[in-house]
């Protein structure tokens, strides 16, 4: 029988996973993605507590559909400024991206 356990050790290591991603890739289109991971992570997290520990309730279904939603309002954000960078500086690599200033 697939316990909680189960569960949390998955979603720890997607979260790890999307760590992993977003302190060692260099461009912003992998950061991106890296913080996806991490954000389905805790969806994982949230609809399996409400399964394990409240059955009843829809409150973790709830919540991850709220983090669906800002999720993809994220990537609509970032995949807009990304294209403005790139339009500014021929460059999508966070390194170079360092100056406030053009």
């Amino acid at each position: 029988m697939i316990g909680l356990a189960h569960f949390l050790t998955v979603a720890a290591m997607v979260f790890a996973i999307g760590l992993y991603g977003v302190l060692t890739k260099r461009t912003i289109i992998g950061i991106l993605m890296s913080i996806e991971l991490m954000l389905n992570a805790v969806n994982i997290n949230l609809i399996a507590f409400s399964r394990f520990i409240t059955p009843d309730a829809l409150t973790g279904q709830v919540f991850a559909i709220f983090t669906i939603t800002v999720a993809a309002a994220e990537v609509a954000v970032g995949l807009a400024m990304v294209f403005r960078v790139y339009y500014d500086r021929n460059t999508v690599h966070a390194a170079r991206l360092d100056e406030m200033r053009w």
